[in-house]
């Protein structure tokens, strides 16, 4: 880990950070003992209300990284929100806020709200009438709420931008400025991302004060333990591939990537008519209906989840046990999102692409040379086995 481009050790237990007793209490009965890097990194600083722009790969506890210090910060006998996460989704927005929750369970009184669209805003109202101190919401809800004011900000002390690079591609600068502007309480201001991209350095550049600059890097430390396969197939071979690859795996929990909303569908629906447990989440699917989805998955009540790359960016479901591509993505930096569900907290993990075009075939291997990931030739052979081409 580097802070401000020095490398630091990131060896560091919670009970070395001096939290709170009930802090400390809560991250023990979630079974954790030692930090990540990114939170050994920013908790240190987030306590003394620095200003933090921190980039980490999907998967490295960021979440905790701002939530430890901003549940120390709130005051239980408060009635005003101090503490604001902006998600660029809302499923990770909820995600968040069932997190901060785990680390409230012995700070009573510290309440969190969750606010997103495609839920009705009166049942946001009623929550905001709570006096929640934390409030986690997606930018475009947050300003529904402003314009009807049934929030206010003024006392609003840290923020945090969670996926920011994600948030800002997604069009959300100009909500997000707005909203930065309307807190003239604020100490500090948390940037985290897996990239760096040149809107967040604006939006530092304009809104950070000699921010502490926190960069986790994918090293062999740290760097998930996934072996990425590809496999060639006639397209109208995909579904037949995908089954059997799942059959031979045996995997419990398991994420299939397709690149439309109307593929995620249909591919979620030829898998069902194969027996297999199957759900597909996406933009038009209702919102209840994919909390709903999600729930079963993490709950192993579901076994495979076809997704856009828009609806499953920042869920973090760490105990995935394999990725399919089942389209190869467009973007190099959507395979390593992909690819990063699976193969975490030091557990192996299994990423197969299929390929069944040229043009996709060229897409990975430029995905190959710019990421410089190994991805392994496989077919199979007569006997249905799995080998590499040079294997019989």
């Amino acid at each position: 880990m580097e802070i401000n481009g020095e490398i630091v050790n990131d060896a560091v237990e919670y009970a070395q950070l001096r939290l709170s007793p009930e802090l400390m209490q809560a991250i023990q009965k979630l079974g954790y003992v030692r930090a990540t890097p990114v939170q050994a990194g920013a908790i240190p600083y987030f306590m003394e209300w620095r200003d933090v722009i921190a980039k980490a790969p999907t998967g490295t506890g960021k979440t905790f990284a701002f939530g430890i210090p901003m549940v120390e910060h709130a005051d239980p006998a408060g009635s005003e929100t101090t503490g604001l996460v902006l998600a660029p989704t809302r499923e990770l927005a909820i995600q968040i806020r069932d997190e901060l929750r785990g680390l409230c369970a012995f700070r009573e009184g510290v309440r969190t709200a969750c606010l997103y669209g495609g839920q009705p805003i009166e049942k946001q109202i009623v929550q905001l009438k709570k006096a929640p101190q934390i409030v986690v919401a997606t930018p475009g809800r947050l300003m529904d709420h402003l314009k009807r004011r049934t929030i206010s900000l003024d006392k609003v002390e840290t923020v945090v931008l969670d996926e920011a690079d994600r948030m800002l591609d997604m069009g959300f600068v100009r909500d997000v400025t707005r909203i930065l502007d309307k807190m003239p309480k604020r100490k500090n201001l948390g940037m985290f991302s897996a990239t760096i991209s040149r809107e967040v350095m604006d939006i530092s550049w304009v809104y950070q004060r000699d921010p502490v600059e926190i960069t986790v890097r994918a090293d062999l430390e740290n760097k998930p333990d996934i072996a990425q396969y590809r496999l060639d197939v006639e397209r109208n071979q995909k579904v037949d591939a995908l089954v059997r690859l799942l059959e031979m795996g045996q995997y419990d929990r398991v994420i299939v990537f397709c690149n439309t909303k109307n593929m995620t569908d249909r591919l979620g629906g030829l898998l069902r008519m194969r027996g297999l447990s199957c759900e597909a989440i996406h933009g038009d699917i209702q919102q209840r209906i994919r909390e709903k989805t999600l729930q079963k998955f993490r709950e192993g009540k579901l076994r495979i989840l076809a997704a856009t790359d828009v609806a499953a960016r920042g869920l973090d479901i760490d105990d995935v046990d394999a990725v399919f591509n089942y389209d190869v993505p467009d973007e190099n930096e959507y395979y390593i999102h992909r690819i990063g569900r699976t193969g975490r907290a030091r557990r192996h993990g299994v990423a197969f692409s299929l390929v069944a075009s040229v043009t996709e075939g060229l897409r990975l291997d430029e995905i190959r040379k710019n990421t410089g990931n190994e991805i392994v030739f496989v077919r199979f052979n007569d006997r249905g086995d799995l080998v590499a081409p040079a294997q019989s």
